[in-house]
C-alpha cells in the first residue's frame, strides 16, 4: 500500500464515516501506537500506521452493532487500498468475530486498540505528569 499517495482519500473517508472527534482521536493515536511497533520490530510502518488509523472506521455505520462492527471496516479498508493482511487485522481485532489473530500485525492491533485508550484515560486523570 503506498499511504502517501492516499492519505488524503483516507482522511477523507475517516471524516465522511465517522464523526465523533473523540473516534478520530482514538484511531490517530492507535495509528501512532501502530508505527511506533512497527520500528520496533522491523516492520512496514506505512501498512501498520494505516491499519491502525482506519481500523474503526466503521463504527458510527454500523451503530455499535459489534457483530457487524469491522466486516464493514476491513471492506473500507480494501476500497482505500488496503491489502489483505491489513484488511483481516481489521476483521480480527474484533473479539465477536472469534476469528483467530496470527500475523505480528493482528496482534499488534489487537494490543494497540485498548492501549490507546489507556493513555488517554491517563493523560486525562494526569495531566501534569
Amino acid at each position: 500500500m503506498n499511504s502517501e499517495s492516499n492519505r488524503e482519500e483516507i482522511f477523507d473517508s475517516i471524516h465522511a464515516n465517522v464523526q465523533d472527534k473523540n473516534m478520530i482521536k482514538h484511531m490517530l493515536a492507535t495509528e501512532s501506537i501502530m508505527r511506533a511497533l512497527a520500528r520496533k520490530l522491523g516492520e512496514n510502518e506505512e501498512e501498520w500506521g494505516v491499519t491502525g488509523l482506519i481500523h474503526d472506521i466503521d463504527v458510527e455505520l454500523v451503530e455499535g452493532d459489534m457483530n457487524s462492527h469491522s466486516k464493514l471496516g476491513a471492506d473500507i479498508a480494501r476500497e482505500l487500498g488496503a491489502n489483505e493482511t491489513m484488511a483481516n487485522a481489521i476483521l480480527c481485532h474484533n473479539e465477536a468475530h472469534g476469528i483467530p489473530r496470527e500475523t505480528k500485525l493482528d496482534k499488534a492491533l489487537f494490543c494497540a486498540d485498548p492501549l490507546s485508550g489507556l493513555i488517554t484515560a491517563a493523560a486525562l486523570v494526569r495531566p501534569d505528569n
